[in-house]
């Protein structure tokens, strides 16, 4: 039907009304976009990395850990009332003083209760500083493409994710609140902050490098230690080409932060020393067998004696020796320097100098998570530094950057990915414990658990629900795993039981519950790792004659 003249003033009207009401709506969306697209990229894939850890961690799933990180757990929970001379802090004093540590578990309990969530979260918050530090240190000195890989291969590495004692593992790191990963990637961050600032001038270099500052010196409230790579802080300055006075303004917020520790320490422990203390007494006697020798292969040690995929970061310091000795580029001279004034004390520490004294135990790999950006950034940077030194014609006529490079490192990758994927012999999650909360909120009637300190403790988690509700109110009673046979006041209950998979030991001396001493099966997870055991009957005690 044909529209009259008469209607057409009316109908554009109403278009125009329309347009008028869309128009906040597109200005917004247009907003929006624009946002997005002046967002650095730098911001994309940091957050690209962190999602990637979290989701690394959710996949692992290894369950809250006992000793360590249970008791870094109860000191945050109780802070500030955390006496040294007590039982359990009594047993790792240098754990509990580190407030860079144990002051944001607290924060995170107290909005998500003290439960796996928060345990959790603060341990993903951990592996985001040092797996986004690596990404931003590696990229401020090599760029993007070095920075993600150097990421990536660390996400995968067994380092990073054989960390379940239950199933298969080589050392803890992903999923545990420990101060190792923090530690490293706080200090990482720090470093970024410096290179960056190399690139700038004025007000905007003295924002990054007290930035820079600041992350370096809450490094130090995580790990002690890390100290040793503050000693050379005025060489990276020189060999990124910063003014001689700028160590003052690095070193101003961490004399400021070292001071808050202080002052810190004073009023909740009476000493402002008392972490230093802490850290410096802790030591002594090795279980391990130590001698000058092997304590100077610490670091090979780490690498090699636990899986052989540690092989990339000897091949990684190797090639940032050859590198820097062609190419002679300050970038690489500045990760040799990292890497050695981390490497020198804590070989020297770890026997060298009395083996009969050990403070730092350097042939475990987390010891040596400070490093190993450094050790990813060299190898990449002198790739990157050599391959620059080819001539153009070469390049060109043999289709070295269009072709034969990016199919050489698919391969590659893809070859690592691979054998980082099957070195992970399984992935038992926390799937057990999780089956034995549930049936723990079904038995209530159950008013006793004993067992070894080590399950008594990742137990204390799964007697509640995530968010640290309790759903069973019974006692747990446990007793130490190196006990020659199990205490007798240990099997007046049912008895909570595995079969140590990876470096633990047996308890009392490889004992197991047996059905032919009267031992009755209650429970069993569906993959096997946990078992619940009804004791045989208790013989009754011949009453006192009258």
């Amino acid at each position: 039907m044909a529209q009259s003249t008469s209607e057409q003033p009316a109908i554009d009207e109403a278009a125009g009304e329309a347009a008028a009401a869309g128009g906040p709506q597109r200005d917004r969306l247009a907003r929006m976009a624009g946002r997005v697209r002046r967002t650095r990229r730098v911001v994309w894939l940091s957050l690209l990395v962190a999602a990637a850890t979290v989701l690394v961690q959710w996949v692992i799933m290894t369950p809250p850990l006992y000793f360590d990180p249970y008791y870094v757990w109860l000191a945050a929970r109780d802070w500030p009332d955390i006496p040294l001379n007590v039982w359990p802090f009594d047993e790792v004093p240098h754990q509990v003083t580190r407030i860079g540590l144990v002051l944001p578990a607290r924060l995170v309990q107290e909005i998500l209760g003290d439960g796996q969530a928060a345990f959790f979260v603060v341990a993903a918050l951990g592996g985001c500083a040092f797996f986004v530090g690596t990404y931003l240190v590696v990229r401020s000195l090599f760029g993007d493409v070095a920075g993600v890989a150097s990421a990536a291969v660390l996400l995968i590495h067994p380092f990073f994710t054989m960390t379940n004692p239950f199933g298969h593992e080589i050392t803890w790191s992903t999923g545990q609140v420990l101060p190792d990963m923090p530690g490293a990637g706080l200090f990482t961050i720090g470093l970024a902050g410096l290179v960056v600032a190399s690139r700038r001038t004025g007000r905007a270099q003295t924002r990054m490098l007290i930035a820079a500052g600041v992350f370096m010196g809450s490094a130090f409230l995580v790990r002690e230690f890390l100290a040793f790579l503050f000693l050379p802080i005025p060489v990276y300055l020189a060999l990124l080409r910063i003014p001689w006075r700028r160590n003052i303004t690095v070193g101003a917020p961490m004399l400021a932060i070292l001071a808050v520790n202080l002052v810190h320490n004073q009023i909740v422990w009476g000493s402002p020393l008392a972490g230093l203390i802490s850290a410096a007494t802790h030591g002594g006697q090795s279980r391990d067998y130590v001698t000058r020798e092997l304590a100077a292969r610490s670091f090979l040690r780490a690498m090699h004696d636990w899986n052989e995929l540690g092989l990339v970061f000897t091949a990684a310091l190797v090639l940032t020796t050859l590198g820097w000795s062609v190419t002679h580029d300050r970038r690489l001279a500045l990760v040799l320097v990292w890497f050695f004034s981390l490497a020198v004390p804590l070989t020297l520490f770890s026997g060298v100098l009395d083996p009969n004294d050990i403070s730092l135990r350097a042939w475990l790999q987390r010891y040596w998570f400070a490093v190993l950006p450094a050790l990813l950034a060299g190898g990449f940077g002198s790739l990157i530094l050599m391959f620059r030194m080819l001539p153009p014609d070469l390049v060109s006529r043999l289709r070295l950057r269009t072709l034969v490079v990016p199919v050489l490192a698919v391969v590659l990758g893809g070859t690592y990915a691979v054998a980082a994927v099957r070195s992970v012999p399984d992935l038992p999650r926390d799937k057990a414990w999780g089956e034995l909360r549930g049936y723990l909120a079904g038995h209530r009637d159950i008013t006793l658990i004993c067992a070894d300190r080590r399950l008594a403790q990742t137990l204390t988690f799964y007697t509640r629900d995530v968010w640290g509700d309790p759903i069973w109110r019974g006692e747990i009673r446990d007793f130490p795993h190196y006990l020659g046979q199990v205490p007798r006041n240990a099997t007046e209950g049912p008895m909570l039981y595995t079969r140590w998979r990876g470096m633990e030991s047996q308890i009392g001396g490889g004992w197991r519950p047996d059905p032919a001493q009267g031992w009755r099966l209650m429970w069993r997870s569906s993959d096997g790792i946990l078992q619940l055991w009804n004791p045989p009957p208790q013989p009754k005690q011949d009453q006192a004659a009258d």
